[in-house]
């Protein structure tokens, strides 16, 4: 069966073969600026938010500094993300409730990121992995998609496949793997016409060929 356990260190080391040094590719400087980086991503993509982020941090790149910038300005700033009214109010949220409960300093726990203002699971997931290397499992579409094709989950709720990855996968490769999922859907396992002949994953995949 794809996805049962007996398969799950080929198809880590499948994923390792193919895409050996994966990073997130959202460019940031520091724990907060991937935060509001993160936050921006929802609906867009990386490029795009990368697009934004070096006007916006030129601006501004401490809570502090963000919790100064005109609501108007910020929304301006961000206009390319989609979404720019609820995002910018949600940033400066975010910026206000670090000042009030953490001086500034983005947490390293996901209960404490989850407490702030705009962050869901995986926002969080993304900051503990890139910004201070703590495991986690970031479930955006392409891992949601994928994970589904490989028969690791039959939920859609990205909290309940995260929870099953979880359960499934060794801790030590939570990090690396939604990477390389996410580079895997980017390049081959795409959403509309996969790249199945191309795939390395495709003898282990129940959606390989349909």
């Amino acid at each position: 069966m794809p996805g049962n356990k007996k398969n799950v260190k080929k198809i880590l080391e499948g994923l390792q073969k193919a895409y050996p040094a994966v990073k997130t590719q959202l460019e940031h400087n520091s724990p907060f600026q991937l935060l509001i980086a993160t936050m921006l991503s929802a609906q867009c993509t990386d490029k795009q938010v990368n697009s934004v982020t070096p006007a916006l941090f030129a601006r501004a790149s401490t809570p502090e500094e963000i919790m100064e910038v005109p609501l108007k300005e910020l929304e301006e700033l961000i206009h390319a993300t989609g979404f720019f009214h609820t995002k910018a109010k949600r940033v400066k949220e975010c910026a206000a409730a670090l000042m009030e409960k953490h001086g500034g300093v983005v947490p390293r726990d996901m209960e404490s990121l989850l407490a702030l203002p705009g962050v869901g699971r995986k926002t969080a997931n993304v900051v503990l992995n890139a910004a201070f290397e703590i495991p986690g499992i970031v479930v955006d579409t392409h891992v949601q998609r994928i994970s589904q094709r490989l028969g690791f989950t039959k939920f859609k709720d990205p909290v309940k496949i995260e929870f099953d990855l979880m359960k499934l996968l060794p801790k030590e490769s939570w990090i690396d793997f939604s990477l390389h999922l996410i580079y895997h859907g980017r390049a081959v396992c795409t959403a509309r016409k996969p790249k199945c002949g191309e795939c390395t994953l495709a003898e282990w995949c129940k959606g390989a060929g349909k």
